[in-house]
């Protein structure tokens, strides 16, 4: 069997590699991925998903992109789960990223079209 997954998005927030004690490097962000139809309202909704991304594919993702900027990324679903104060347990999916590409900045879209003005 096959745990793969291949998403396209909108990064949510501005991006910042943490180092944890062991040296690793991680990286936590969102992707805002619009769905390819329309709710009863007539309005395409959005789904936000999380992504987890590790050492040098973190390192590269938060030099180079930011807010706004769309990404395609490839990895594979993991659940994580942790238990709440009331004895409770959250379940919560997560993609660890494997393979990120940088698609395109809202940054070079504004200067192509100051570029044709």
């Amino acid at each position: 069997m096959l745990n793969q997954v291949v998403l396209v998005g909108r990064l949510t927030k501005d991006l910042e590699t943490k180092e944890l004690e062991d040296g690793k490097k991680v990286l936590n962000m969102t992707l805002a991925i619009p769905r390819s139809y329309k709710n009863a309202d007539g309005v395409y909704e959005t789904d936000f998903v999380d992504c987890t991304l590790w050492n040098q594919i973190a390192e590269t993702t938060s030099e180079y992109c930011k807010k706004g900027d769309i990404l395609g990324v490839k990895g594979r679903l993991q659940t994580d789960n942790y238990e709440k104060e009331d004895g409770s347990k959250v379940y919560k999916l997560n993609v660890i990223a494997e393979k990120v590409t940088f698609l395109s900045s809202r940054s070079n879209e504004t200067k192509e079209q100051d570029m044709e003005r």
